[in-house]
């Protein structure tokens, strides 16, 4: 073999094994540098996006974001409107959707605060919008559900309930492909609208009002109303598959993982119940406590906020308190879990971050009026309302 030769040769093995090895690196490189998809019951969240398009993060309610979030937060921009902000913004696209008790819903793009557009309604919107495809959805205190294409704002449609909605859309696919969205009403009726038509494909009545949003996952919704019942009903005809009794009214909206919802009631109660067979898997009970906040929910902890004025962290599989973190006011915000940490706000004014693991303090903001907007959390930002009128924006440092 010609000396020429040889060195093509050996060249070409070498550039062989190289493709050999990126490619294995590819494979075996961690988790947290790919672009995977994290498993969440039923549901798929993709990792390293910048979405929050539904109140809680995802259909379920979970309350999770991935992706990492700093141990320092830096504040990025924030956006004034003329009146509390009560609701939870949503995020996709690089936008942000919110509403204000100046009667408006807004949208603002996210890394500069600055306004794309807003939108008037005849009444304050404390409920959190729902971003599916190119439309917003969100319930006004005016009775009406309103949809607006989320570029322009422009109305699609509004659908008239009997009384305020308070409490987050959600979305739903039907059997048959077409979408649907999720309302709760004070006329004491889940709503489920179409989104085309904007007329009812169904109504479901409880026997008292509906504070909270409806949680979704395998064809049903799970719902809580202040007649103490948590309802599982059907998604493609509004049927009732079961319900299930705790011992007060349920102001907050459930978490669903893998087929288990966990709620909390006025009473001081939480509960953890299978949604296909009823079955109550564990309960707390501290009358002291009255839960107005949402849970977030992983495969280990169940956080929430409660009016006793703690952040406090459960068990997941029987409801044993693992720490409570205590603030200077109630805590009817609804807690965030990402990257090993809990964000939430408080009526003390400030926006909390702490450890998942044993509730102690990482990071805190003092905003100085309360904070009963539920964050959100997508690529190292954090997102808040508060009842200055402001809407926050916080980047990781």
């Amino acid at each position: 073999m010609s000396k020429t030769r040889l060195i093509f040769s050996i060249l070409s093995i070498i550039i062989v094994i190289f493709f050999i090895l990126l490619a294995v690196i590819t494979l075996v490189r961690k988790p947290d540098e790919q672009t995977s998809s994290i498993s969440t019951g039923d549901l798929k969240i993709a990792s390293g996006n910048i979405s929050w398009p539904v109140f809680r993060g995802n259909q379920a309610l979970q309350g999770l974001a991935f992706g990492k979030l700093s141990n320092s937060l830096t504040l990025l921009c924030k956006f004034k409107t003329d009146a509390a902000i009560r609701s939870s913004p949503v995020v996709k696209d690089g936008r942000v959707y919110f509403g204000s008790n100046d009667n408006k819903v807004y949208c603002i793009d996210l890394y500069s605060g600055n306004e794309i557009w807003s939108y008037e309604t005849m009444d304050m919107v404390e409920a959190s919008p729902c971003v599916v495809d190119d439309a917003v959805y969100v319930g006004s205190s005016d009775s009406f559900v309103y949809a607006m294409d989320a570029r322009t704002g422009e109305l699609k449609w509004k659908y008239e309930a009997g009384e305020k909605i308070l409490g987050a859309a959600n979305w739903a696919k039907n059997p048959d492909g077409s979408l649907s969205i999720l309302a709760g009403s004070y006329d004491n009726k889940l709503h489920c609208i179409d989104t085309v038509s904007g007329q009812a494909k169904w109504t479901y009545e409880a026997d008292n009002y509906i504070n909270g949003a409806a949680a979704v996952t395998s064809g049903v919704a799970a719902f809580g109303s202040c007649d103490a019942l948590l309802y599982i009903i059907s998604i493609a005809d509004g049927t009732k598959a079961t319900d299930i009794m705790s011992e007060a009214y349920i102001p907050g909206s459930p978490a669903i993982v893998d087929g288990i919802a966990y709620f909390g009631n006025y009473a001081g109660e939480l509960v953890a119940a299978d949604i296909n067979t009823a079955d109550v898997k564990w309960t707390y009970q501290n009358d002291d406590m009255a839960f107005f906040s949402s849970p977030a929910v992983d495969n280990r902890h169940m956080v929430i906020g409660a009016r006793d004025e703690n952040l406090h962290c459960f068990d997941v599989k029987n409801g044993d308190l693992l720490w409570s973190f205590q603030t200077r006011g109630n805590v009817d915000s609804s807690p965030v879990i990402c990257d090993n940490k809990v964000v939430v706000g408080s009526d003390d004014g400030r926006l909390y971050m702490v450890n998942l693991n044993d509730g102690n303090l990482i990071w805190s903001y003092q905003i100085g009026e309360a904070i009963t907007s539920s964050p959100a959390v997508v690529n190292g930002m954090v997102i808040v309302g508060s009842e200055d009128g402001y809407l926050y924006t916080f980047k990781s440092e």
